[in-house]
């Protein structure tokens, strides 16, 4: 790996639910709380409906707050967002396909930045438990609904 290159982590999830249901879901980021439990808080730092250029202060634990703003939106499909937190770059897309079974769910990270060659192992430890976490959390969601 070479300092600039970034590192990508994903996970994946068949939910036996509805893409709109996912959808609606997914988009109404101030209520992750009540779903994922590595996400504590989240506050929309704009109005209206969520789109390009949309953004929100999250609190995770063991995290400093940072501010998402989102760099793609495809309305029903999913969405891209970016942070820069403690000299790491990070892009989380929330991605959502129409599937037999219901919905897959990707959840895709890319983590870069000059510390993310020295930290690697432990951020990838701890950025793999929280997708795999956050993506299950969604599929309980949306299967209960």
């Amino acid at each position: 790996m070479e300092t600039g290159d970034p590192m990508i982590l994903e996970n994946v999830k068949i939910i036996h639910a509805p893409l709109d249901a996912a959808w609606a879901i997914t988009q109404d980021v101030e209520n992750w709380p009540d779903w994922t439990p590595t996400v504590t808080k989240v506050t929309r730092l704009d109005d209206g409906p969520f789109h390009v250029g949309s953004a929100a202060k999250i609190y995770q634990p063991g995290l400093p707050p940072a501010e998402w703003r989102v760099t793609e939106f495809r309305s029903g499909e999913g969405f891209t967002w970016e942070t820069y937190v403690r000299g790491i770059n990070i892009s989380a897309t929330h991605e959502l396909k129409a599937v037999a079974s219901g919905t897959k769910s990707t959840l895709r990270l890319r983590i870069g930045g000059f510390l993310v060659l020295l930290l690697w192992p432990l951020i990838r430890k701890s950025a793999t438990e929280n997708l795999e976490l956050e993506n299950t959390g969604l599929k309980n969601r949306c299967e209960a609904a």
